[in-house]
């Protein structure tokens, strides 16, 4: 029997268990104090446990900031809809609400009182900080796997200095760069690579 690298058939991945989906953005949404979740939803779902790759997780973070919404909601519905389907990203979702949304329920209930207190002032600084940190460190990867020519880095500088410096609207900004960014990632026919069996059938 023929055991060749090609005519070996992988076993399908078992797709991610709604509970599985549902646990990750829960732990998520009630344990990223200080904002900065992206960065947080980056490490659980690729870096952590693997169920997508960095360039399928990208462009959910580019959508996400485009849609309106909020970005980490946006996302947790990108990413349960790539796991699941329509039945993940509503998984996700709840469980990206659902814990937040009842300790800010309690929270409220002592805001007065809570926002005396010096050391939880304190800390909610330093979190805040922590943060920044994880959103710059995501930035750096976004930046490193975009790095793909010429015309990327220039969208890139021109979409920085066109919001950050320049403060111009975002709905514009993204129409008018949004199509030369997809433009410069198109592939421009490249010939796929060939296997040594093709090799040897055109040889013979």
């Amino acid at each position: 029997m023929d055991q060749s690298p090609a005519s070996v058939v992988k076993p399908a991945e078992e797709p991610v268990s709604l509970f599985a989906i549902y646990k990750v953005f829960t732990y998520i949404g009630l344990m990223s104090f200080g904002g900065g979740l992206i960065p947080w939803i980056q490490r659980e779902i690729v870096t952590t446990r693997g169920w997508m790759k960095l360039e399928e997780f990208f462009p959910g973070v580019a959508l996400s900031q485009v849609l309106p919404g909020v970005n980490s909601t946006n996302m947790s519905v990108f990413i349960g809809n790539r796991l699941r389907g329509l039945s993940g990203a509503a998984v996700a979702l709840a469980g990206m609400l659902s814990a937040p949304f009842v300790v800010m329920m309690i929270a409220v209930s002592f805001y007065h009182y809570i926002l005396v207190v010096k050391p939880i002032q304190i800390a909610m600084s330093g979190i805040a900080a922590a943060a920044i940190g994880m959103i710059m460190r995501t930035g750096v990867m976004a930046v490193q796997a975009s790095l793909t020519n010429v015309l990327s880095v220039t969208i890139m500088v021109i979409t920085f200095v066109a919001i950050g410096i320049f403060r111009l609207p975002l709905i514009w900004t993204v129409a008018v760069l949004v199509p030369l960014s997809i433009a410069a990632s198109w592939p421009r026919g490249e010939k796929p690579p060939v296997s040594p069996s093709d090799k040897d059938d055109a040889n013979g």
